[in-house]
């Protein structure tokens, strides 16, 4: 089910029942940009610890924003064993343009091309996005609102509400006390926003928003002032319905909050950055502070990248590089649980992914995600009973089996594979750093030993002398061809790095202790006296 702004508030009751009686909630959002084009060191680097990772990625959520959110929503059927029904919805979204408002983001080529190979809907996306704000931009739009210091900023709107008070005043000029015109065409906040700046602009008129637009009604003065203060929708709860417009998506993503349902994702560390940034506050400074507000926010996280990446060579299963991948081996005969495994059906208005794929649409990845997660928890749970009947399976067990990845989202290009939400990361198992110490190349940098190594393996370099660099890969099979390959080459003398041995800090204190032991010798034989 696709979701745009003239169709979401409607939608609110149902979205806010659905999530209530949720057993968990499956996540996937779509960028206008991934990364930025950063260059050199702050292009992010195996070499990072994840608070560097994070100020890294931590600019670029701030550059670009998000286009779509899919939410599939899973609960299982109340009287049949081990069968669940997902109601999977895509949100398009677009950043609140109202008042003082008026974000700015970037799109980055890469991505644009990517979406459009899938088949997204950028015209749903520009013209009917579903507005959003964080709670920094709220509290300063409710405050001009609620205080009646409240301007149009934007250009367009400007020209827009330019237009509707020439056209009435020009009607004025001309109606009777009584007579009403109709504004047509304008709905949603927009609406609520016109009505607001004809009443401050025009003491004579009464507006009231009905199905067929604005409705513009000439009054008296006294009488003008009998309906403000007698209405059974005065203005001050009008600015409030404004202002819940205004939300747009904010209002729901407080009820998912709200909720506390277990929120699950694939590698969906970008996805909990921009879920912060847009909808709960700036982007804190502090990589603590961050995990601690998304723990506060989603007390249960179930990342499928970090679980499948963990079980998936015990299983035997083939190499996968995406979560379609995943899911396929997942619905295979190589799966032995395939035909024991839970049901899973598609909600009724959302039977569009019923027998189709729509790889990198944000509710039919969110659908995968949640298909995953109860896949992966059932063949567990089978392990964990190996040798003894299996009990009837029911979604608490699956958490209990899923316990040691809740809270552990997985981290890319980074010094550790993942971060742990709820505290310390833990330290990640990874191959050694190797050293490149270099003859007879002057000036060489750290691009060209990149370059070097690309067409055998990809490491992330780092220099560490101005003849030595550092080599970093997330697999043993590159140290093991590299140190082969490199065996005795006459330029490139490749060895593991030992801190001990080849840190320029630890050999410089041994250069010092030197010269002080050897000044310290001197001083005493020449100092002794002779016989």
């Amino acid at each position: 089910m696709d979701v745009g702004a003239d169709e979401f508030e409607q939608s609110l009751p149902m979205l806010q029942e659905l999530v209530l009686g949720a057993d968990f909630v499956g996540l996937d959002i779509e960028f206008t940009g991934l990364r930025s084009n950063l260059a050199g060191p702050q292009q992010i680097s195996l070499f990072d610890l994840p608070s560097e990772w994070y100020l890294k990625a931590r600019q670029s959520v701030q550059q670009f924003t998000v286009c779509q959110i899919g939410l599939s929503v899973f609960s299982c059927i109340e009287g049949e064993s081990n069968k669940y029904v997902a109601h999977s919805c895509n949100f398009f979204l677009f950043p609140t343009t109202f008042g003082i408002l008026d974000s700015e983001f970037s799109f980055q080529a890469s991505s644009v091309q990517f979406l459009n190979q899938y088949g997204f809907n950028y015209n749903k996306f520009l013209k009917n996005g579903i507005p959003y704000m964080n709670e920094e931009q709220e509290k300063k739009i409710k405050r001009n609102i609620l205080t009646g210091n409240w301007r149009v900023r934007s250009f367009p709107d400007k020209d827009q509400i330019k237009v509707v008070i020439d056209e009435v005043t020009q009607w004025l000029d001309l109606a009777e006390e009584g007579d009403w015109m109709t504004l047509p065409g304008i709905a949603g906040f927009r609406a609520f926003e016109v009505q607001l700046v004809l009443r401050q602009a025009l003491p004579n008129i009464w507006t009231v928003l009905q199905d067929e637009g604005v409705i513009v009604r000439k009054v008296s003065t006294q009488y003008r002032w009998y309906l403000q203060n007698t209405s059974c929708d005065p203005e001050s709860r009008w600015k409030e319905k404004i202002l819940l417009s205004a939300k747009g998506f904010s209002v729901f993503f407080q009820m998912l909050v709200k909720a506390q349902k277990p929120l699950v994702g694939h590698n969906m560390m970008m996805d909990l950055l921009h879920l912060h940034e847009k909808f709960l506050r700036p982007l804190p400074e502090s990589y603590d502070q961050f995990k601690q507000n998304i723990h506060n926010l989603f007390p249960v996280l179930i990342d499928t990248k970090n679980v499948t990446k963990d079980i998936w060579k015990e299983l035997n299963f083939p190499r996968v590089s995406n979560l379609s991948e995943v899911y396929e081996v997942l619905n295979s005969d190589l799966n032995p649980t395939k035909n024991s495994g839970p049901v899973i059906i598609h909600a009724r208005k959302c039977e569009k992914y019923v027998g189709m794929e729509y790889p990198h649409e944000a509710a039919y990845d969110a659908f995968l995600c949640g298909s995953v997660l109860l896949k992966v928890a059932h063949l567990l749970l089978q392990r964990l009973h190996s040798n003894s009947p299996i009990p009837e399976p029911c979604f608490s067990q699956y958490l209990h089996v899923l316990a040691p990845y809740v809270n552990q989202v997985n981290l890319i290009r980074a010094g550790v594979p993942k971060i742990n939400f709820p505290g310390p990361d833990y330290p990640g198992i990874r191959p050694p750093i190797l050293i490149l110490s270099v003859r007879r190349w002057p000036g060489v940098s750290e691009q060209q030993v990149y370059h070097e190594f690309h067409n055998l393996c990809k490491f992330d370099v780092r220099r560490l002398t101005r003849s030595q660099f550092l080599l970093l890969t997330n697999k043993f099979k590159d140290v093991r061809n590299v140190l082969k390959e490199y065996r005795g080459h006459p330029t490139l003398q490749v060895s593991v790095y030992r801190y001990w041995r080849h840190s320029p800090n630890v050999n410089c204190l041994f250069q010092v202790c030197g010269i002080i032991t050897t000044w310290a010798v001197l001083a005493f034989l020449l100092g002794r006296p002779s016989p």
